[in-house]
Parts: structure tokens; C-alpha cells; sequence
């Protein structure tokens, strides 16, 4: 299966949201913006992979590795569908109209 660019737009908290900053911003890097919230963080990106859930995973372990109390909801788009993804779980997928 050939990697796709799928847009991400995920609201980021934890205990220690100093320690998960550098994370995100080596992930996100130069495709995307990071906005700091009063308990977090705001993602909005472009990654590429092959599924939304190997990206969410990917995304949530990196995080889990820095600090374990870390909070991920994510929406993740590519090709008229939006998944939703509450920490590891998936939650809905909503096409669009």
C-alpha cells in the first residue's frame, strides 16, 4: 500500500506539556502548525502514511515515550473521510457529504 498525505487536526494535553512540544514539533515539522492552548496543544498537519490509524499510533507512541500521561484526539482526513480517534481508539469515521 502506497503512503498517502493525510491531514491531521489534533488537540494534544498532558502533565507536562514542556516535554512534549520538541515531539510534536519534530514530527509535525515544516508541514504544519503547533498552537500552545491553556492545556496543551493545537496540531493542525499533513503526514504521510499509509493509514490513519498507523499515524495515530505512530503519533501517540512518540508522545507516550516522553511523558506517559498524554492525551491525543485526533481527526485525520484524506479522500472525503474523516477518522476520529480518541488516544488509540478509534471512534468514528464520518464521509463527507
Amino acid at each position: 500500500m502506497a503512503e498517502k498525505r493525510i491531514k491531521l487536526q489534533a488537540r494534544v494535553s498532558s502533565n507536562n506539556p514542556l516535554a512534549i512540544k520538541s515531539v510534536l514539533e519534530r514530527i509535525v515539522g515544516d508541514n504544519g502548525s503547533i498552537k500552545q492552548t491553556a492545556d496543551g496543544f493545537e496540531v493542525k498537519a499533513e503526514l504521510k502514511g499509509k493509514t490513519a490509524r498507523d499515524l495515530n499510533r505512530m503519533l501517540l507512541s512518540e508522545l507516550r515515550r516522553v511523558e506517559k500521561k498524554t492525551r491525543l484526539r485526533t481527526e485525520w482526513t484524506f479522500g472525503g473521510a474523516t477518522e476520529k480517534f480518541f488516544d488509540y481508539a478509534h471512534k468514528a469515521t464520518v464521509k463527507a457529504t
